[in-house]
């Protein structure tokens, strides 16, 4: 199952029935779980623990050094969860003594070129469409779909459940249940298509529905628009989860889309 053109560090800890194909490196300080395909080409630097049943594409880089200058030599890791989908020339960097890893929790697809930076932390299920590329200190919760070409700026929070267009730069934090769209970027509507394909029923997708209604079409400021969600709405995971993660945010939230004077209305 290991080609004999690869190279295997003699500390490396490689979980049964995983296959790795010729010219791949594996570095010391390395686990590979039960299961994992490895293709040519690739380079798993020390510091990454790569879960059970994952699939790496040829030429990606894993657990590279962080590119902060900040960076000390300190030991960190790169943590990535089960049955994860890592295509061609993707480049996933290890943390720093921030938050001392790298994380991608478990079933996510991340698209050709992409690239992940030190101290993301990445939940389940999510999809990165190709050359997505997140900064430092990313947190993105369960169920993220980003288009392609989308750029994350450091230190940005994307909540559970957000679908953010292609092309997009994102700047301010992106509440959760969420699409967000156009330049700078704004919200659009709540996720409805993602929601029912994950089960939401339409009564929980109209209570998510009001609250950004409040939040973002009536006009009221971010505080005003919060007090008036916990004092009229009816509690409920989804309510509590957006008050929270609004109320938590160090960049801020995302603007309102306001449609511009001279753009087609037709």
């Amino acid at each position: 199952m290991i080609h004999p053109l690869t190279y295997i560090h003699p500390d490396a800890k490689i979980g049964p029935n995983v296959k790795i194909d010729p010219f791949t490196t594996v570095h010391k300080n390395v686990e590979i779980g039960e299961g994992t395909w490895i293709g040519s080409n690739v380079t798993i630097m020390e510091g990454a623990r790569i879960g059970k049943n994952c699939r790496i594409f040829p030429s990606t880089v894993i657990s590279g050094i962080p590119q902060d200058l900040k960076f000390k030599g300190e030991d960190t890791l790169t943590i990535i969860g089960d049955n994860c989908t890592i295509r061609e020339c993707v480049t996933i960097n290890r943390g720093t003594s921030d938050r001392n890893h790298t994380k991608i929790g478990n079933n996510c697809l991340i698209m050709a070129y992409c690239h992940i930076a030190h101290d993301c932390e990445i939940g389940d299920y999510c999809i990165f469409s190709n050359n997505t590329t997140l900064a430092g200190h990313i947190q993105v919760g369960d169920h993220v779909v980003l288009a392609g070409l989308t750029a994350v700026q450091q230190f940005v929070r994307i909540g559970s459940h957000a679908f953010v267009t292609g092309g997009s730069l994102v700047r301010k934090d992106v509440p959760p249940y969420v699409k967000a769209a156009r330049e700078p970027l704004s919200y659009v509507g709540v996720n409805s298509v993602g929601l029912k394909r994950r089960g939401f029923n339409l009564d929980q997708i109209n209570h998510i529905l009001d609250i950004y209604r409040i939040l973002y079409v009536r006009g009221y400021n971010v505080s005003k628009a919060l007090s008036i969600i916990e004092a009229e709405v009816p509690v409920s995971d989804e309510r509590d989860e957006i008050v929270t993660f609004i109320r938590e945010t160090g960049r801020g939230i995302m603007r309102g889309y306001t449609r511009r004077h001279n753009e087609d209305i037709s």
